[in-house]
């Protein structure tokens, strides 16, 4: 099968990519160092290289969108989308729960996504029509009855304007707010695909941000879609959601558009 093909290669440039950062984590020279040079872009640009290599040599047909190094177009309907560090802050301050994330997108749609993390060698892998994995066990979201027992994450108030903030504080208000988890990044959409916590609501990700989490969130029985409950696609505005139980669906979306002006 053609996709477990795409998931061994994807295995690889997580593989790559992770070679590329260990040794730069926890480095101790983000202090000395000029901005141009931090142990962040240094990791992030070499990983990004690794896995554009491996893919130029292995589908050259292929397209690359990548954080680091922009587009380049390929001749199929297929695109590869990278983010060799999600969750810069956390890679400075020393925290392991930044990612790799990997996407492979046919026709504008993630059909496959990978979050690795490569200081506690934790990966999860999702592809259409697959049980999501955790270090090659599957996982799975856990029941959420009511969205007042919800736990919520974001990662940091201070991605939101104002505008969306009022949307975010009055789903924060309808869910079990005094357990709501700040920071994480991918970290938290893997954390939800193994029944850790139940909401993430996010505003403007990119689409090297979100890509690789939807396959993952929505084969572990997870939905993920806009503010609207419109599923996410390559034209999507980068306001996420992502729901452990999807029978939550309707009242994550009522709750965030209760607040009018």
């Amino acid at each position: 099968m053609k996709l477990d093909q795409d998931i061994a290669l994807a295995m690889r440039l997580a593989d790559a990519a992770g070679e590329a950062i260990r040794p730069h984590f926890r480095s101790g020279l983000t202090a000395e160092r000029k901005s141009d040079a931090s142990p962040v872009t240094i990791a992030d640009q070499a990983a990004e290289e690794a896995m554009r290599r491996i893919l130029k040599a292995e589908v050259p047909q292929d397209g690359i969108i990548g954080e680091e190094f922009g587009t380049e177009e390929g001749t199929s309907r297929r695109t590869w989308v990278l983010d060799p560090i999600d969750g810069t802050v956390s890679f400075i301050a020393g925290r392991p729960i930044f990612g790799t994330l990997i996407a492979l997108l046919v026709d504008g749609w993630p059909v496959l996504g990978v979050i690795d993390q490569p200081i506690l060698r934790e990966r999860w892998v999702g592809a259409s029509g697959a049980a999501t994995t955790f270090n090659g066990q599957p996982v799975r979201t856990r029941a959420c009855r009511e969205l007042s027992e919800a736990m919520l994450a974001t990662t940091g108030p201070q991605y939101f304007n104002d505008h969306e903030g009022e949307h975010f504080m009055a789903l924060a208000a309808r869910t079990d707010h005094k357990r709501m988890m700040m920071g994480g990044d991918c970290y938290n959409y893997g954390l939800l695909a193994s029944g850790q916590l139940d909401l993430i609501c996010e505003a403007g990700l990119k689409l090297h941000d979100w890509a690789a989490l939807v396959p993952i969130v929505e084969g572990a029985g997870g939905t993920m879609c806009d503010w609207n409950g419109e599923p996410l696609h390559q034209q999507s505005e980068g306001h996420v959601l992502a729901i452990g139980d999807a029978a939550r669906l309707e009242d994550v979306v009522e709750a965030m558009a209760c607040h009018h002006h």
